[in-house]
């Protein structure tokens, strides 16, 4: 990557406009914009993504719809804003709605190119993309650690049992803190969090929670920026999200280390990994329509975007997460070529 698209116009690094605590939106990059995700399907049926044409230039131009996790938004908008750049013609509008309601709301009813997730897609929402005619491919992105933050003041906590982190987030909860364990301060816990339509609470439930569900009890959101804001504002508040906005904040937050039985292990990108950062790890996806990737200007996006999935400066530098390995590049750029050819072909 090189170096002179790190600084935006007005001297900010990409990885000062990543900073969740900066601003109560998402990221407002040149070019791509946030907004309700309901930009036109690939298919240019409904004024959506056409055939790349721009009078016969040769340049890829067209839009890219993109709706799904706010765990990848950071790292598929700051892919995006690369490619932008280098190709000016595509007019990117890229969503933070969650997975599941990326999937539910445009994805699997043709209205966006591509969802991203953080957990695979459901067979639900399987089965909605096949009544819909949508087919996909599946792509790894990164691996994140979903990360569990406290304020910093929370000098009295630096790591929870998973047992605790389950006491807290199910669905009958510990109200206090001292309920969690006695030398905790009897004071109310505040609870930040992701929305049920987010593949991280998802998530969420399936390595911590189970069948104890979560609770209702908590400021539920799709903006993560929401939870690091609402955290960062509150001694005794608690919240979990993706790694990366952690990353950017880590002076306005403080991570908790997770102790699954082994000791308590603290969320980063060497834990996360090398598998020691347990139940917590996980992989990350983009799901590119089969029908949008007919269109030349979305296909090389698509290609692009798994060539940086390998750039450390670019995802574990400027974003968070961890870098796919050069194997599993390789196979994911192999599934996508073949999607590729079955569209174009």
């Amino acid at each position: 990557m090189a170096s002179s698209h790190d600084t935006d116009a007005t001297g900010i690094t990409r990885r000062q406009s990543l900073a969740a605590l900066g601003g109560a939106g998402a990221l407002a990059l040149a070019g791509c914009t946030q907004s309700g995700g309901d930009g036109g399907s690939g298919d240019g049926s409904d004024g959506g993504s056409g055939d790349g044409a721009d009078g016969g230039s040769g340049e890829l131009s067209g839009p890219i719809n993109i709706a799904g996790s706010s765990t990848v938004f950071p790292l598929m908008s700051a892919v995006m804003e690369d490619f932008a750049e280098m190709h000016p013609g595509v007019d990117p509008d890229i969503s933070s709605t969650g997975s599941g309601g990326g999937f539910s709301n445009f994805f699997c009813t043709g209205d966006t190119d591509f969802n991203n997730a953080s957990r695979p897609i459901q067979p639900e929402e399987e089965e909605l993309c096949e009544e819909n005619g949508v087919e996909y491919v599946e792509l790894i992105a990164a691996t994140d650690a979903v990360t569990v933050v406290v304020n910093p003041e929370a000098d009295w906590v630096d790591s929870l049992t998973t047992d605790e982190l389950a006491q807290i987030w199910r669905s009958d909860p510990a109200q206090t803190w001292d309920e969690v364990r006695d030398e905790f301060p009897n004071e109310e816990i505040e609870r930040f969090g992701a929305a049920d339509t987010s593949g991280t609470y998802d998530y969420f439930i399936e390595a911590i929670l189970g069948e104890e569900g979560h609770t209702s009890d908590y400021q539920a959101t799709e903006q993560d920026n929401t939870i690091a804001q609402g955290v960062a504002g509150s001694e005794y508040a608690i919240g979990y999200f993706g790694f990366a906005y952690y990353f950017q904040n880590p002076d306005q937050l403080k991570a908790l280390g997770i102790d699954d039985g082994d000791g308590p292990v603290e969320p980063s990108l060497e834990t996360a990994s090398s598998g020691e950062y347990t139940p917590l790890s996980r992989p990350l996806f983009t799901y590119p329509s089969i029908s949008s990737l007919a269109e030349e200007h979305i296909a090389e996006f698509a290609r692009y975007f798994v060539e940086q999935t390998t750039n450390e400066e670019l995802v574990a530098g400027d974003v968070g997460y961890v870098p796919a390995t050069e194997e599993t590049q390789e196979e994911q750029m192999g599934k996508l070529e073949d999607a590729i050819e079955r569209a174009q072909g």
